[in-house]
């Protein structure tokens, strides 16, 4: 039965967590799963469904009716996961789904990934799909990407996304391009992902921003996940997506929790998203800096200005259409990037926002970014290079103030 079988891929994909919940077929049939003694990993079949899932420590008797669980129809069960476990989640699914998908990288099978992204996939889907690799990222990047050219999927992990700076030529000559010099005759199915970001104390070298550095490459797909939710959902989609896409993680997300649908889903590449809706000024954000943003926000709300926070998701391809469509009501943008400002996203974005949505604009737009320096490792100096809310508040409240916008006085 089809939704019996992403059930049960999305089970194993969730690291065999404590889901009651299973399918019968389309028929009449009831079940009545009793909850296992201990920490069992019973096998757990209806005579009405062809498949059968492997389920951790049932809390309790869960009815099963139709494509009922519990009176809950299977489509609304949701699981509370991290980023990290949603990726995992992504990763398994697809995996299961296609025998070509498959994951390289340096330490990605019996370590498990390192942020546990790819954790014990190499038991289920065995060492040849589930690569370890020496620590040499121009070989397995251009190794990869060549099977992709061959029928395979394969997913890349850097341990770092800075680390993959080894591999510029095999992702921009190799990658971005090969589908075009080659006249079409190769489609370059490959995804490149992993943690990035500036994070907590981890050093310049461990803190880079490479969306800044691809975005100028020809061919190639930035994608810059939020939530769990969209996390998976894009991964998935990327993994499906026949051009090469870089999959940007940001390594302060991974823990971040989230309620997603147990079953699978995929979201569209090129959407941008509202994460707050507003009236009065437009904050564009991506990655961790939605956060940011929607913090700011709330604590603009206390004083009267209703932002909204559009996060753009897709880095190239730009969604310029939800871009207009919010600048259309707010008519004010600012622009907030983790990038260092000179040659960041945000120039970009901000040119385009210029180009294409100059007559619905009441004032230039405005981009906060991160210092144009190394980022520091002491942690004060750290936190001194990166946009905060207080910064995001602050600009918000200069151009709504100084440039005629509303009354910024604090509610009672």
């Amino acid at each position: 039965m089809k939704v019996c079988s992403v059930l049960a891929a999305a089970v194993y994909a969730s690291d065999c967590q404590s889901v009651s919940a299973f399918l019968s077929g389309p028929g009449t049939g009831k079940l009545i799963l009793p909850s296992p003694p201990g920490r069992q990993q019973p096998l757990l079949s209806s005579q009405h469904a062809e498949c059968s899932l492997p389920v951790t420590c049932l809390p309790m008797s869960a009815l099963v009716e139709g494509e009922k669980v519990n009176g809950v129809h299977v489509k609304d069960w949701k699981v509370e996961r991290t980023m990290f476990q949603a990726l995992h989640m992504a990763t398994a699914e697809e995996m299961e789904r296609d025998p070509a998908v498959c994951v390289v990288g340096e330490d990605v099978g019996h370590y498990g990934g390192s942020y546990k992204v790819t954790q014990q996939l190499h038991y289920r889907f065995g060492n040849f799909r589930v690569l370890d690799t020496p620590i040499v990222e121009n070989t397995f990047t251009g190794m990869a990407i060549g099977a992709s050219c061959a029928g395979l999927r394969p997913v890349i992990e850097g341990m770092n996304m800075g680390f993959l700076l080894m591999a510029y030529n095999q992702i921009s000559n190799n990658g971005g391009m090969l589908r075009y010099t080659s006249g079409g005759q190769f489609e370059v199915p490959v995804v490149i992902r992993g943690p990035g970001g500036i994070g907590k104390q981890l050093g310049p070298e461990h803190s880079q921003r490479l969306e800044a550095y691809l975005n100028a490459v020809p061919g190639l797909k930035l994608v810059m996940p939020s939530t769990p939710y969209n996390a998976r959902g894009l991964l998935k989609s990327a993994i499906r997506d026949n051009n090469p896409v870089v999959f940007f993680e940001h390594v302060l997300l991974y823990n971040l929790k989230e309620e997603i649908p147990l079953l699978p889903y995929t979201l569209p590449l090129d959407k941008a998203e509202i994460a707050r809706p507003g009236k009065d000024i437009t904050l564009i954000c991506y990655s961790r800096q939605r956060h940011v943003c929607t913090e700011a926000a709330n604590r603009l709300a206390k004083m009267g200005i209703d932002a909204e926070v559009l996060d753009l998701i897709s880095l190239k391809p730009i969604d310029l259409v939800s871009i207009k469509k919010s600048l259309q009501k707010t008519h004010k943008c600012i622009i907030v990037e983790e990038c260092s400002k000179t040659g960041g996203i945000g120039a970009d974005v901000m040119a385009q926002v210029i180009e294409t949505c100059a007559n619905d604009l009441d004032e230039l737009p405005m981009r906060l970014s991160s210092k144009d320096i190394p980022t520091p490792y002491n942690r004060l100096l750290e936190e001194a290079v990166v946009v905060k809310p207080e910064d995001v508040v602050n600009s918000v409240v200069w151009m709504m103030a100084s440039r005629g916008g509303v009354n910024v006085m604090p509610k009672p």
